[in-house]
């Protein structure tokens, strides 16, 4: 890929280097520009789950599942026509319990699966991943629609489920490759288990350590070797400020995932989404001011932010 940079220093994620770097062509289908499959959306959260699967589709995936609670699933669908809704067992508190059979199949199917948004017991959220790694590890790393083949769909880590990765690193080969993390800098700490104190250390070492492409604050990382053709280390140009709002993580970790499924690498997918996220905040704040806007209001920006990133 072009604006390659020796290791120990990043490259800047600039519109010459995406215009350089351009993401897969879209098909002509919905079924050519790849499905995701978004798992979280507890009773309480369930706002999470859609922002990501709306910002997925913003993103120019194809299709998009959302897995939420079953108590808030008809509402889930109803709020966004343009998804499938499927409903989660869940606890008395409205937590989504670690039981697969009901999505079995839409993981077969997906490009992408996004874990985290809107999971709101870290508890749960652990025996969840280890349910999926389970599976994963059982199948014997059979294809499942991985955009690389490399034996799966890409997987994609947010909020809670960042969490419980930690107590899960001796059980990851499955996931080791096509593994997205998009921690923030407190939860960046919780899979070193210490404090941050440098980022761009810090993160080369989650990379290395999850074999994951990870995007925390502007810098994404992947380990060293993983793909020759790219740098291990980017950094974002743009940005900041209002982007700290609720719900702003959702969407960073649903463009990700939309990019993703739509057949970009991962660094691909982790660069271009969070250059569209910083973008898309960017704009916002040039209109409506630097602090208030919404988080949903980024994923409207997209569309346009990814032609004229493109052009």
């Amino acid at each position: 890929m072009p604006g390659r940079a020796d290791s120990s220093a990043a490259t800047l994620v600039t519109l010459s280097l995406l215009r350089q770097w351009p993401l897969p062509a879209p098909g002509q289908d919905k079924y050519s520009r790849g499905s995701v499959l978004v798992v979280g959306g507890a009773r309480a959260t369930p706002g999470a789950a859609l922002l990501a699967g709306t910002t997925a589709l913003r993103a120019g995936a194809g299709k998009l599942t959302l897995a939420v609670a079953e108590s808030v699933a008809v509402q889930v669908g109803v709020a966004l026509p343009e998804c499938g809704s499927i409903g989660l067992p869940e606890n008395g508190s409205g937590s989504v319990k670690p039981e697969l059979d009901r999505i079995s199949p839409y993981l077969d199917g997906a490009d992408t699966v996004l874990v985290g948004p809107g999971l709101d017991d870290p508890d749960l959220a652990g025996q969840l991943l280890a349910a999926l790694l389970e599976r994963d590890s059982r199948r014997g790393g059979q294809p499942g629609g991985d955009p690389d083949g490399r034996g799966g769909p890409a997987v994609v880590l947010d909020a809670f489920a960042l969490g419980a990765l930690a107590t899960l690193e001796d059980q990851l080969d499955p996931w080791r490759g096509r593994l997205i993390l998009t921690p923030n800098r407190t939860e960046a700490s919780v899979l070193l288990g210490r404090d941050v104190d440098d980022l761009e250390k810090d993160l080369a070492e989650i990379a290395e350590r999850f074999g994951a492409v990870v995007t925390c604050q502007g810098l994404i990382t992947q380990p060293p070797g993983q793909d020759p053709e790219e740098p291990d280390l980017w950094k974002i140009t743009t940005g900041y400020g209002g982007l700290g709002t609720s719900g702003s993580g959702d969407v960073l970790a649903g463009a990700i995932a939309g990019l993703r499924a739509r057949g970009a690498s991962g660094a691909q997918a982790a660069c271009w989404g969070t250059h569209l996220h910083a973008a898309a905040g960017d704009r916002l704040a040039s209109r409506l001011g630097p602090l208030g806007f919404l988080a949903r209001e980024l994923a409207d920006e997209l569309p346009a932010l990814m032609l004229e990133s493109s052009v």
